[in-house]
């Protein structure tokens, strides 16, 4: 087996890893600046050829990214926006790729980062998390749609998060409900799509196998950038649920108990 280069590029995911909802993880905000502060000095000294960049990616479709930065910002986190990469904006580059006029199931928080973006006489469906969007008039819709040859754009299927009081349903269910209805499966944009992976490591001149994932989600976040050829470290924060780690096979390069954990790992034993 060849042997691993050296790291180039950390890709962080954000709620359930760095905060739920308005609380950040305990010490996350420190842990981040160790790794920014590492981070940007060997964006100049460079170390054995290997500059490392750090990427934000989520597949949170609760808000968009303005907003998200701002809560991120309020919370302690020093975060450029240029760092962010979500699914809202894997979608978008989509839809203008396909050219098509969205049915949008988002929350009215994520509509400005689809400003442009036609949605009269909707010809495709782009499902989000949209929970005050799912309800039966609203699917029925979708489900017409499909049937009459709209393409179905799921930002990710995820089957669940994180919230203060509980795990919450995600996405998936009602994505894969509209799959079963019209037979038909759905384009995925966010995590764990090997696309979605790679679109965020586009500018940092980093190959997968030169990257390493952190985040909360087994399967979105670990198995999906493991199976672009990155590294993947699990963190028992957020939606994370006792034996995730045997879920998906190759199982994680690491679990470790949260966020400045992997950090300490990365600083000691991969830089």
């Amino acid at each position: 087996m060849a042997a691993r280069r050296a790291l180039k590029a950390v890709l962080v995911d954000l709620s359930g890893t760095l905060h739920v909802e308005d609380s950040a993880v305990p010490g996350a905000q420190e842990a981040l600046k160790r790794q920014a502060t590492f981070s940007h000095f060997l964006l100049r000294v460079v170390l054995r050829g290997a500059p490392v960049t750090i990427r934000f990616v989520t597949n949170t479709t609760k808000e968009c990214k303005r907003d998200l930065l701002e809560r991120l910002t309020k919370l302690g986190f020093d975060i450029a926006e240029n760092e962010i990469f979500t699914s809202l904006t894997a979608a978008r580059n989509l839809l203008e790729q396909k050219q098509v006029r969205p049915l949008l199931l988002v929350d009215d928080k994520a509509l400005p980062d689809f400003t442009g973006i036609a949605t009269d006489d909707p010809n495709a469906v782009v499902v989000g998390l949209a929970p005050e969007r799912f309800n039966y008039e609203m699917m029925n819709r979708a489900f017409r749609l499909i049937l009459d040859g709209a393409p179905l754009i799921a930002i990710h299927k995820a089957r669940y998060f994180k919230k203060k009081n509980g795990l919450a349903l995600g996405p998936g269910p009602f994505v894969t409900g509209l799959e079963y209805a019209t037979d038909t499966k759905a384009t995925v944009v966010g995590k764990p799509e090997k696309t979605f992976f790679l679109e965020a490591l586009r500018g940092t001149d980093c190959a997968p196998e030169e990257a390493l994932m952190i985040g909360d989600d087994c399967r979105d976040d670990v198995g999906g950038a493991q199976n672009a050829g990155m590294r993947g470290i699990l963190v028992r924060t957020g939606k994370y649920r006792p034996a995730d780690e045997d879920k998906i096979n190759p199982a994680p390069y690491l679990t470790c108990e949260n966020f400045p954990e992997a950090v300490e790992h990365i600083l000691e034993h991969l830089l």
